[in-house]
């Protein structure tokens, strides 16, 4: 064997098993021709390539230039190619291309992260699109016309150290289409105070609006999570336009000093950049949430002039006692999203350390009562600490959502987080009401803990449904929107579709048992036994104790019977203990 640094490029075919299971000879036909492509544009850049096991590619390049020229000119032909196919019938590849040391085998096999790396770069690219590692953006940036977007820091699966992530974008391909009723991303106000202390304070006002606007039925507003991706970044609003999908962007910044607060807001066209309004507010400390109220309802009738007062009236959120309170809660919001993708106990304490704050100066908070129950949900269902799998823990979550809902009826995340605990107790119908409740109070909240209910309750179309809305509303979407896609899709034994949801979902979050318990599941029903005990292991690594009956039946509550045994046939020939 020997070693040599190399650039890789991995591409992977989007929906592949769809397309097979309505045409499978047309398919075939067409993925032979992007074969023939491929092999042309990697001989024509210098590349060799390694393997095409099924929809897929691995090519080794010499130098990260040629490595991106290539998938770039592989993309285009192939939005040419597909511009005169039904959309149903495109093929459509996902390509990742990283910069790494590789081992080369006497077959001229290559292995090691380098590789591993290219493939879970490749698993979080749209279709049609092209996905850099840092390792390879910094080696071709300044070198080709291109435009990226930053997508952020991930944490990869078996990767030790989290890798950021780039994602190229063509001028003739936008990515997202806008929406047929007027769009905005809110984006996180820049704080002018002098003090990094008073980032929290223009992130909850920047959160507090978004959260009014998504009220609005007329509006779609995109999620919090995907518009705080460009917090601390200059950024120029049409790209904004273009990565998120929306008409119009708000941004605005914020001076706090004493006792009084300067906040300054301005709503810009995305797609031309002119400013369509601008505002100042220079008032008191204690009114600041009237100027919350002023500015998200001026937007809202500027975007959707015939939304009605009596909607407008019920888009009124009770504010924290006081900005204190407030400030724990999102200190609090920022531990927890490092939770979710590190599983960490000390980012788990470090969330609960500030809502217990939080509450303690306000203790009718009902937003701080929701997250503490999403964190004493997320301790009983994975191996934190000593609350995995305790009944007492699952109660004490049902009780805090039912909490938040008590001081708050309009809470949506309240309702969504009653829906994803009730139905451990196999209480389906009361799920769905809570579930549907969410929707009715805000149609833009976009949380798949929706698309679980119905995943539970048999449904796993609407599952997808919700799961696609999701990632639509929150373009920078978490792991659980696509681990939510793979476990759907598993349930309609639509397993290599399963397959690649799956692979993007534990390709972000490596520590989380159940999306390599659906992975091992899927690899076993697709005969792939090596890919699923691999699976199998990296669940035994995480929870040596997991097992089928005590682990996974556990957590896994199905309406119908034939659901759990289709599951658990997965796992046992992945060859997870009983």
């Amino acid at each position: 064997m020997q070693r040599r640094l190399a650039a890789i490029l991995a591409a992977d075919v989007a929906g592949y098993s769809r397309l097979m299971g309505s045409d499978d000879e047309g398919t075939l036909a067409g993925l032979k021709a992007c074969r023939e492509l491929i092999d042309l544009k990697s001989k024509q850049h210098r590349g060799r390539i390694v393997n095409t096991p099924g929809d897929s590619a691995l090519v080794e390049f010499a130098s990260a230039v040629d490595a991106a020229r290539c998938a770039i000119e592989i993309q285009k032909e192939m939005a040419e190619r597909n511009a005169v196919i039904p959309e149903n019938r495109r093929i459509e590849f996902r390509i990742g291309i990283n910069v790494g040391d590789v081992i080369v085998d006497d077959r001229g096999d290559i292995y090691g992260d380098g590789v591993n790396i290219a493939a879970r770069v490749e698993s979080l690219a749209k279709p049609g699109t092209l996905c850099l590692s840092d390792e390879a953006y910094r080696q071709i940036r300044g070198k080709l016309p291109i435009d990226v977007s930053d997508m952020g820091e991930h944490q990869l699966k078996n990767i030790a150290q989290p890798v950021r992530v780039y994602s190229v974008w063509f001028d003739d391909a936008p990515p997202l289409a806008l929406p047929d009723k007027p769009s905005i991303a809110v984006l996180p106000f820049e704080n002018l105070s002098g003090d990094p202390k008073q980032e929290y304070f223009g992130d909850g006002v920047s959160e507090d609006i978004i959260t009014e606007l998504s009220r609005f039925s007329d509006l779609f507003v995109i999620a919090r999570n995907s518009s705080f991706k460009y917090k601390g970044k200059a950024v120029d609003v049409r790209q904004v336009g273009r990565e998120l999908g929306v008409r119009y962007a708000l941004e605005g910044s914020i001076r706090r000093g004493g006792d009084r607060v300067r906040i300054s807001a301005q709503l810009v066209d995305s797609g031309t950049g002119a400013h369509r309004w601008a505002e100042r507010y220079d008032r008191e400390l204690k009114d600041v949430f009237a100027i919350q109220d002023e500015v998200a309802r001026t937007i809202a009738a500027i975007l959707a002039a015939h939304v009605n007062k009596a909607e407008a009236e019920r888009t009124l959120l009770k504010p924290p006692a006081t900005w204190q309170a407030y400030d724990h809660y999102m200190r609090a919001a920022a531990a927890w999203a490092l939770f979710q993708s590190s599983w960490k106990l000390d980012h788990l304490q470090e969330t609960r350390r500030h809502l217990a704050e939080s509450l303690n100066i306000d203790p009718k908070y009902a937003r701080a009562y929701s997250l503490l129950a999403s964190t004493h949900r997320v301790a009983w269902l994975n191996p934190v600490n000593e609350e995995y799998l305790t009944p007492a823990t699952l109660d004490r979550a049902i009780r805090l959502a039912r909490t938040a809902i008590e001081f708050d009826p309009h809470l949506p995340e309240a309702y969504a987080e009653l829906a994803y605990n009730i139905i451990r107790k196999r209480d389906f119908e009361a799920a769905v009401a809570a579930a549907e409740r969410v929707r009715a109070l805000n149609p833009n909240f976009a949380d798949y803990r929706l698309a679980l209910v119905h995943f539970a309750v048999g449904d796993p179309a609407k599952a997808i449904e919700f799961a696609k809305a999701h990632m639509r509303l929150d373009p920078f979407h978490p792991h659980f929107a696509p681990l939510m896609m793979g476990q759907a899709h598993y349930l309609l034994k639509e397993y290599r579709e399963a397959r690649h949801w799956l692979r993007e979902a534990t390709g972000r979050a490596p520590d989380h048992q159940y999306g390599h318990a659906y992975l091992a599941a899927t690899y076993a029903q697709l005969g792939r036994l090596e890919d699923a005990r691999a699976e199998a292991a990296e669940i035994l690594r995480i929870n040596p104790k997991y097992t089928i009956s005590g682990t996974q039946k556990r957590v896994s509550i199905f309406q119908r019977s034939e659901d759990i045994l289709h599951l658990v046939d997965g796992l046992r020939k992945a060859g997870l203990p009983e």
